[in-house]
């Protein structure tokens, strides 16, 4: 990797005669001293050098260069606080700020990255080598723009390594095979026994009263299994979710494809809202165009995944020892998530209903918490459910949503996948299996984005989304939708289905 800067300092007067003897002797002091604190004696070749200089009234132009260590940004920020001191003390004249004139970096890469970059003017690739030219200003180099450019393009690299999906997947445990007795798709077959319609929007379902008993139940199965004898208390997390958790949460760095965006009124005065009204009382249509011009910036979207709306309740607190491990939960309202690869039946919508669990402690109070749940799971899905399932070791869901590789040698750290079998797709070995649950351990993610400390140690969380329609559509896809040939467990905590809505 090669940085290669050339700058314009501008001092606050012009340089008077004898001034290039101190600026010499400051390059000299910066190349021989300055760039190569903290390299490595076998890297001194990768530190940032000054190559080239002169100056002109009251300008300095210097052009760095340099490779991994020391990089030419870095090294113009040393030099320009050195230089303000020696310059300044002498001849009493300060550093106004620099220009970048130009930036180029390169790097080593197998295939150009086909994209447009922030802060990049002009790619171009050869001989694997791929040159990158910034138009950055002198914030954006405070800022360390250049410096998550670089991390950026070595992302989408590795992307292009690793594939698109991004996903690693290993096989942990498989269930016995049950008998299929049900080879329909659920979801049709919902339909057209009309225990559900379609929502109006997108991706949204109408629950009826017979599927929202089975709701009901799997909810009534989870809290006494799972909540009430792990000790988990409930709360209530926010549904409409600001920037600003986001970006702690690391969702900031790539869910925008798939969230419904939340904007506010820009005036709450009906007047202003006047115009909107007597449209639609004149010609019963909404004016889309009229209200965009009504309406603020984006400050959030709708809930994505819930884990992240519960970290500002300990953001910046230190948690006493005696509240460790913490054990919650919410299941107070709907997720929306875009689902831009395609929404199919009930598993793959854009509203869902979910019970998100989280969990808060040191390393070990954090996995014990995961094996503690993840053998609760396993007793549901035997048990009660009688499901075909399997267990995957697969990328953390969180590196997942921010589009990152999982090169962690934790292995304590990451998400199981719980997959369920589904007759109407084909067979075992062949056809696509339904990721209906997960466990993930999430290390110190979100502490560390939120600033949550404890008394002691390190801190690591731990998240579990129980989404009620992939239960269902692994349920349904292996039982069928008569309460007959369910798995006796779960008919008797059913008891009885309601009779439903009838249509003439």
């Amino acid at each position: 990797m090669e940085f290669d800067l050339t700058a314009h300092l501008k001092f606050s007067d012009n340089l008077p005669q004898g001034a290039d003897i101190e600026l010499q002797k400051a390059i000299d002091d910066a190349n021989s001293v300055l760039f190569i604190k903290g390299v490595p004696h076998s890297s001194m070749k990768e530190a940032g050098r000054i190559i080239e200089w002169h100056t002109h009234a009251n300008e300095l132009c210097i052009r760095i260069v340099s490779g991994r260590y020391t990089r030419a940004h870095e090294a113009l920020l040393r030099f320009r606080k050195a230089l303000g001191m020696t310059i300044g003390a002498k001849y009493r004249i300060g550093i106004r700020g620099y220009d970048i004139n130009e930036f180029i970096i390169k790097m080593e890469a197998e295939a150009p990255v086909q994209v447009k970059l922030p802060f990049v003017k002009e790619i171009s690739y050869d001989e694997k080598l791929l040159t990158l030219q910034l138009a950055v200003s002198e914030q954006d180099v405070e800022n360390k723009i250049p410096d998550r450019i670089v991390n950026l393009v070595e992302e989408k690299i590795k992307q292009q390594l690793y594939g698109t999906k991004l996903e690693n997947w290993e096989l942990v445990w498989e269930s016995a095979q049950k008998k299929v007795h049900f080879r329909r798709d659920p979801t049709e077959e919902l339909k057209r026994r009309q225990w559900i319609k379609h929502g109006i929007s997108r991706g949204q379902w109408i629950f009826g009263p017979q599927i929202t008993k089975v709701f009901s139940t799997f909810e009534r199965i989870i809290e006494k299994e799972i909540l009430e004898k792990l000790g988990y208390s409930e709360m209530i997390f926010p549904k409409m979710v600001p920037w600003e958790v986001w970006k702690r949460s690391g969702h900031a760095r790539g869910v925008y494809p798939e969230i419904y965006y939340v904007s506010s009124p820009k005036s709450r005065d009906p007047e202003y809202w006047e115009d909107v009204t007597d449209y639609y009382k004149v010609t019963n249509e909404i004016p889309l165009e009229l209200i965009r011009q009504k309406i603020d910036d984006p400050l959030g979207g709708m809930c994505y995944a819930q884990c992240p709306s519960f970290w500002p309740f300990m953001q910046g607190e230190t948690i006493a020892s005696q509240s460790l491990p913490v054990k919650v939960f919410d299941r107070s309202g709907t997720s929306h998530r875009y689902e831009s690869g395609g929404i199919h039946g009930i598993e793959r919508v854009d509203e869902f209903h979910r019970i998100e669990i989280v969990w808060v402690g040191n390393s070990d109070q954090v996995n014990k918490a995961a094996q503690e749940l993840e053998k609760r799971y396993a007793h549901i899905f035997n048990d009660i459910l009688d499901l075909e399932w399997r267990i995957a070791r697969v990328t953390p869901w969180f590196m997942a949503q921010e589009g990152l590789i999982d090169t962690s040698s934790d292995r304590s750290v990451g998400t199981v996948d719980y997959e369920a079998y589904l007759p109407y797709r084909g067979e075992r070995t062949e056809s696509e299996w339904l990721e209906f649950q997960n466990v993930s351990v999430n290390g110190d993610k979100y502490p560390h984005g939120f600033n949550v400390k404890t008394q002691k140690g390190e801190l690591w969380s731990g998240c579990s989304g129980i989404g009620l329609e992939r239960w269902a559509a692994a349920f349904f896809a292996q039982k069928g939708l008569d309460i007959e040939f369910w798995p006796q467990k779960f008919a008797k905590l059913v008891a009885k289905l309601p009779d439903g809505i009838k249509f003439l």
